[in-house]
């Protein structure tokens, strides 16, 4: 019989690829929502990150916390670092379909 349903085009839908901007913050325009729950992987300047905030994959840059400090309102102090970055769902295992900056 023919193997369409494990082709490796057929796991690149674009639901398997994650937004080029998300947020952890709930106050945040940019926040995921159920898109949290299936765990988002992060390559900041090759190097795999746990600690994001936020990202923006087009715009090249990352947000995390600036250790214990807070801001006037009480939220943690975000430092924004340029560079490359690429994300990927990791409930999909080591094969996922990685979203990047082309260029």
């Amino acid at each position: 019989m023919t193997d369409t349903p494990e082709t490796p085009a057929a796991a690149k839908s674009p639901a398997d690829i994650p937004p080029d901007r998300l947020a952890i913050n709930p106050r945040s325009p940019h926040y995921g929502g159920d898109l949290l729950t299936r765990g988002i992987g992060i390559n900041f300047r090759g190097t795999q990150k746990h600690n994001i905030e936020e990202y923006s994959i087009s715009e090249g840059w990352v947000k995390v916390q600036a250790g214990k400090t807070m801001d006037r309102k009480g939220n943690p102090l975000l430092i924004k670092l340029n560079g490359e970055v690429e994300a990927w769902f990791e409930d999909l295992g080591d094969d996922a379909p990685k979203h990047s900056r082309a260029g």
